[in-house]
């Protein structure tokens, strides 16, 4: 059996959304795509089938048939999510880096090195990743728990933010508190990481406990931060996210 008779993972990507016929991702072979695809690199396998990015793609695809990749979540595994995620950080990075940054000329995507390629300057331009923290604060049986103003559902969850030059994960983690809410932390431990498509971040995420202060949230980041009772929590992140892994993770420190 050819490569395009074989079912796989299709992640068609345009304008930032993906393809998502019947409100699913495809599984099937490329040959049965009812289009002619663009640019494709396989990124990865799920279960033993590959996950197929295809990037260009030559015809008009139905609106109502495409989505954002944050309608992925609920459906997706966390390794499929991850996988999809990839491409649509290749897809970011083929518009973000068609240029290149020695000497302006355009740049074509090499899907062998994942990278743009520059042929004037025979060099390699590798995905940029931004790294982000991302910790949940607790009080005892109390839970730091904030509202950002793109959370229209009235979603809670943790403080977050990007690690700048010079500055350790920790002392990001610290900073980003503060800054947010005023208060003080001790105890900053590392738990596990996401990569996160929105569009080319990766969330390191932290475990903290309250050292000090008093809750003075910055209005310009947030719409809200409070305390919360772990046994009365508001709507958090969703299934699937690290916030959510975080917020489970330290309502199960205080149950021990």
């Amino acid at each position: 059996m050819s490569q395009n008779q074989k079912a796989v993972y299709v992640c068609v990507v345009s304008k930032s959304k993906l393809w998502l016929p019947g409100g699913q991702l495809p599984c099937m072979p490329l040959s049965q795509l009812p289009f002619a695809g663009g640019d494709t690199v396989t990124v990865g396998n799920y279960q033993q089938t590959p996950v197929v990015g295809i990037f260009n793609c030559n015809v008009m695809l139905p609106d109502d048939e495409m989505a954002g990749f944050r309608d992925l979540l609920p459906y997706l595994s966390a390794d499929l999510f991850a996988l999809v995620g990839r491409v649509i950080q290749l897809d970011h990075m083929r518009h973000q880096q068609a240029f290149c940054g020695c000497c302006g000329q355009r740049t074509e995507f090499n899907a062998q090195a994942v990278a743009m390629w520059c042929s004037s300057c025979q060099r390699h331009d590798y995905p940029r990743v931004s790294p982000c923290v991302i910790v949940a604060v607790r009080d005892g049986k109390r839970l730091l728990l904030a509202q950002h103003p793109r959370h229209k559902t009235g979603m809670y969850t943790v403080i977050a933010g990007f690690v700048e030059p010079g500055e350790t994960l920790e002392q990001c983690v610290a900073r980003e508190v503060k800054e947010e809410t005023g208060l003080s932390i001790t105890n900053i431990r590392y738990m596990e990481s996401q990569p996160w498509a929105f569009p080319s971040n990766v969330m390191m995420g932290f475990l903290a406990d309250y050292a000090g202060g008093d809750l003075n949230p910055d209005y310009e980041e947030l719409t809200d931060a409070q305390w919360f009772d772990m046994d009365q929590l508001p709507l958090v992140a969703p299934t699937g996210t690290i916030a959510r892994r975080l917020i489970e993770a330290s309502c199960t420190l205080t149950q021990a």
